[in-house]
């Protein structure tokens, strides 16, 4: 269930970003480097992750200034989202597994002092400014945080166990 207040969603998001951590603890830069079915490595999946705080960071911030706002990114259409992030993996496949989980631990703060920042009103007042749907500040930020985070979760703990 969706975090409806800005404590839930400073909560959930905690929670969610903690068990990922753990999991990433555990992981050495060979696993992380591994690809796996799919072609898609840990290392893939976290740098996936931590993009797309970025990317809607990137989405509320243009969307107050009022620009248009490009979802998921500039060129690609939601349905798209397979091409889109087969290209981000290849932007990304120069990144080793330390500048990953570094990336993903700055934007998990980035993405809790936006949380932090801004009033209840501003998180679940209403819409999202130049997204075009009913969605507020708040819901986009779950899920780009806490429910990108608990989905690689559950990846990193089915290749981990399918290591063992």
């Amino acid at each position: 269930m969706a975090a409806k207040s800005k404590p839930d969603l400073l909560a959930i998001t905690h929670k969610e970003f903690g068990k990922l951590a753990a999991l990433i603890d555990t992981v050495d830069a060979d696993a992380a480097m591994k690809k796996r079915d799919g072609d898609v490595s840990i290392k893939d999946v976290i740098a996936h992750r931590a993009h797309w705080i970025d990317l809607f960071l990137g989405w509320h911030a243009d969307g107050l200034a009022g620009k248009k706002v490009h979802f998921p990114a500039e060129g690609y259409k939601w349905n798209e989202l397979k091409r889109y992030n087969a290209d981000l993996r290849t932007r990304q496949a120069d990144m080793d597994w330390p500048e990953v989980v570094a990336l993903l631990n700055a934007n998990c703060k980035k993405l809790t002092d936006f949380i932090e920042a801004l009033s209840e009103q501003d998180l679940y007042g209403g819409p999202m400014r130049g997204a075009n749907n009913a969605w507020t500040p708040g819901r986009w930020a779950e899920a780009a945080g806490p429910s990108h985070f608990r989905s690689a979760s559950k990846f990193l703990r089915s290749a981990l166990k399918s290591d063992a």
